[in-house]
């Protein structure tokens, strides 16, 4: 018997942050239904990386573009009690399996949203990816990923993990639902909130166009562009790469030095700020790789509660039932005698 045994979880994610979240309540318990597209999640095609994600879980695929498909989608959120979903923001509501829709069916259910910046917020609908989430977060410093862990999508996906029980918890005692409002860069930034110095990192990305970049200003941005042919056409075609937009995802991993030199090379041409407004109103996926000041001080991570008062607030947002501001650090031993 595991401990969240009885809990029924549908589990809408894809990719990596979403799946490793469901897979921690799969883990302990839970009873988690994959809701896969036809032809199945993307994912399935990198067996040895899918298969790790989603052990201990059931899969059916429904097509929510159809009538009968949204209708079973809302039949299952009906018995849940967790829904979980990672699509870019506004997407799941023009399908149909928004946190309105679902709640409608289901008012007790704990609805999760895992999001690169979260649903709201003036970074909301940006693209990015595990790279970009932690330079906004003041989590890269001097360079680049290297070979390293995923950190914000795992972190992401830890804190939805732990979001979505909390939420349970609450659900069962006062039959109200919750949706979670879960950004991984907004976990990021909690993390470094926390801790006074950041350690740095050393090496490139693993494909063109998806690492840290040096500016002619002496500071740095982060692309991450990683297999999507539209990500690295908008990227080519901000920086003048023109002649490279075009090119396969497989070509551009056989040509790796010649075209991550190219985008380098263009990057430097510009400050930190220029590239980050010319990759951003061409949609690709950057973000500035920001201090810890910088980022203690970013109106995003203001607005969404993540920097409160100068010091850390919560990691994730919450529509019903709010966590505790910033209060000051118990003394030693200040509550001896008042048990629970």
């Amino acid at each position: 018997m595991g401990l969240l045994d009885g809990l029924r979880v549908l589990d809408l994610t894809m990719w990596r942050p979403g799946p490793y979240a469901t897979q921690l309540l799969a883990q302990q318990g839970a009873d988690v239904i994959k809701v896969e597209p036809p032809g199945g999640e993307p994912m399935r095609m990198f067996r040895s990386h899918f298969d790790l994600l989603n052990q201990h879980k059931r899969s059916i695929v429904l097509d929510l573009k159809t009538e009968h498909g949204l209708a079973r989608c809302l039949e299952l959120a009906a018995r849940a009690e967790v829904f979980v979903e990672g699509f870019r923001p506004g997407v799941a509501d023009r399908l149909g399996v928004g946190h309105e829709a679902a709640m409608a069916v289901n008012p007790r259910l704990v609805y999760c949203s895992l999001s690169g910046y979260g649903a709201e917020g003036a970074l909301s609908t940006v693209p990015g990816h595990d790279v970009n989430y932690r330079a906004y977060a003041g989590a890269l410093k001097d360079a680049g990923p290297s070979h390293e862990l995923p950190v914000a999508d795992m972190a992401g996906a830890t804190m939805a993990a732990f979001a979505v029980t909390a939420a349970c918890l609450k659900a069962r005692a006062t039959g109200i639902g919750e949706r979670v409002d879960l950004g991984m860069a907004d976990v990021m930034a909690h993390w470094v909130g926390t801790a006074p110095e950041m350690a740095s990192s050393t090496g490139g990305g693993p494909v063109p166009g998806y690492g840290v970049y040096a500016t002619k200003d002496g500071r740095r941005i982060a692309l991450g562009v990683v297999s999507e042919q539209r990500l690295w056409w908008a990227a080519c075609r901000a920086l003048g790469l023109h002649e490279h937009a075009d090119v396969p995802f497989t070509e551009r991993l056989g040509r790796l030095r010649e075209l991550d030199t190219a985008v380098a090379d263009a990057v430097a041409r510009l400050t930190r700020d220029e590239a980050v407004d010319l990759l951003d109103a061409a949609g690709a996926p950057v973000a500035p790789v920001l201090d810890r000041a910088e980022m203690m001080a970013s109106r995003n991570f203001q607005a969404r509660g993540v920097i409160a008062d100068g010091t850390v607030g919560a990691p994730f947002r919450t529509a019903v039932h709010h966590g505790l501001s910033p209060s000051p650090v118990a003394a030693l031993d200040e509550h001896r005698g008042q048990g629970w």
